[in-house]
């Protein structure tokens, strides 16, 4: 089968006005092949996304004509000049939205389909402990993000993780969330559930304040990489959540495929021991999506509810690990997106809409700016004061 892919806006319908990518036909594939957790890192030569899985070509060709990877694969030196970022076309000028833009909209509900995405940077203030692997292959100590909650920032050897882990001897540091690992060697996995587990930590005025979005009618979906349930701790129901790499609730026997409710492993896990099926004697393993294995068919739930937002937050996250980076570009292009993030990361970098807003430095205090803007601030407090308390029951 072959389709066209690119051409201006009003003949595709994804491509940013005018229509930067030439269009040209390709063969596609049939996606008949299962959904994997990637990373994919910017190819800072080219401007392109690596894809580093060739059997899931089709997986990324598909996404492609769906609109969810709308970057320029085209080097900013062949754009010819002719067009800048923030023009629209002829090249007339374009009013850049502001936080404060935002925060109107949101206050005077002209956005109610806000659809969240998050990644650890906004667990890491809830004390959710970053860490650094050192590899054994003669180089020097490389930083790793590795998904505790998908992706993280890095913590200096010495932590009580660190040591912990350490003594795995793990061969690479990606090893812990790869499932051929966990099937030879379970034990390094749940040394960290041990940390992870729910209940060892507590939401945070982020994971709040997309509550209160909830509680006003204005949160159409939370698509969240994090595994620590602290979204779910923070009081956002479970349909409003697409937990994209998997949760600490429920468990699955590796081989009878026996369930389990994510509370029936606790005991085991806690006395840092590896969990057993009752009924054939098989490893426990929390749903949580290893590098290999297939995503949740929930986050399937991006193809009805991206076209349907009309706001788009992305709080802390650095958008390398796909499928989940490539929502970001999944919205319509008419669509404001709001960062709040340490560093402008994936298409606030090479592809950056005169709709999106930048909010930089750390996640918490971003979103008490946004808040403030939209004098929420008593609100959110009170929320976040009820949800203590609840914990604390």
């Amino acid at each position: 089968m072959h389709l066209p892919i690119g051409g201006t806006e009003s003949e595709m319908g994804w491509g940013p006005e005018g229509g930067f990518i030439q269009s040209k036909t390709v063969s596609v594939i049939h996606l008949d092949q299962q959904t994997q957790m990637q990373r994919s890192p910017l190819n800072s030569d080219s401007n392109c996304f690596h894809i580093p899985s060739l059997p899931n070509l089709s997986v990324f060709w598909c996404c492609f004509l769906l609109g969810l990877v709308t970057h320029r694969c085209t080097h900013p030196s062949r754009w010819g000049g002719s067009r800048g970022l923030f023009t629209g076309g002829g090249g007339a000028s374009v009013v850049q939205l502001t936080l404060q833009d935002i925060a109107r909209s949101l206050r005077d509900r002209q956005h109610k389909r806000v659809a969240v995405m998050a990644g650890a940077g906004i667990s890491t203030p809830s004390g959710i402990p970053d860490f650094r692997l050192a590899r054994k292959n003669g180089r020097k100590n490389v930083s790793c993000a590795l998904p505790l909650t998908t992706e993280n920032t890095c913590r200096s050897p010495g932590s009580g993780l660190y040591d912990n882990l350490q003594q795995y001897d793990l061969p690479y540091a990606e090893a812990i969330f790869e499932i051929g690992f966990f099937h030879r060697n379970p034990a390094p996995f749940f040394a960290l559930a041990k940390e992870l587990y729910p209940g060892n930590y507590r939401p945070n005025p982020t994971h709040f304040f997309v509550h209160l979005l909830h509680q006003k009618g204005q949160l159409l979906r939370m698509y969240t990489q994090n595994i620590d349930g602290l979204e779910r701790l923070a009081g956002i129901p479970p349909e409003k959540l697409v937990e994209a790499h998997g949760t600490f609730a429920t468990a699955t026997c590796t081989s009878c495929l026996q369930k389990y409710k994510g509370e029936e492993l606790q005991p085991a896990v806690m006395s840092g021991s590896v969990p057993k099926c009752s009924a054939c004697g098989g490893v426990v393993k929390p749903d949580i999506v290893f590098f290999g294995e297939e995503l949740p068919p929930r986050f399937l739930k991006y193809l009805t509810d991206f076209p349907l937002a009309d706001l788009l937050i992305i709080m802390g996250t650095s958008l390398e690990v796909e499928p989940f980076a490539s929502l970001a570009g999944a919205v319509r292009s008419s669509v404001p997106r709001l960062l709040i993030n340490r560093d402008p990361v994936g298409p606030f970098v090479w592809g950056r809409r005169p709709q999106d807003v930048l909010q930089l430095g750390e996640v918490v205090g971003g979103v008490q700016a946004l808040v403030e803007a939209l004098g929420w601030t008593r609100e959110l407090q009170a929320l976040m004061a009820a949800g203590v308390e609840q914990n604390e029951e």
